[in-house]
């Protein structure tokens, strides 16, 4: 992984297919980054606030991704949850595609 002012290069856009989350971990920060149904890349909280669970092994349907443990859906724009269980929203991370590229800036939390 390399740094720019964009954040940290994570891996490229082609590693990440459509509707589907890969984990890294950045500054200590487990992170979930996903590209949804449209091919919008997104970064967020890795647990999911209800059960401890990893997120990235979850579903992405659409805008969202499911925790697969016990269903809770998080907004992937803004870490909101959805559905129940989960009541508390998980982090969202500055990310950006450049030149083919994912970047993910976890000291820039967009939400909570």
């Amino acid at each position: 992984m390399s740094e720019t002012t964009s954040g940290t290069r994570v891996f490229a856009l082609t590693e990440l297919d459509p509707g589907t989350a890969k984990k890294v971990v950045l500054d200590g920060i487990a992170i979930a980054v996903v590209r949804d149904s449209g091919g919008q890349v997104h970064a967020i909280g890795d647990t999911c606030t209800h059960g401890d669970i990893s997120l990235s092994e979850g579903f992405v349907e659409e805008d969202s991704i499911e925790c697969w443990a016990h269903g809770s859906a998080f907004g992937l724009a803004d870490g909101k949850p959805r559905t129940l269980p989960a009541y508390e929203p998980v982090p969202v991370f500055a990310v950006e595609v450049i030149d083919g590229d994912i970047y993910v800036d976890p000291s820039t939390r967009l939400a909570v």
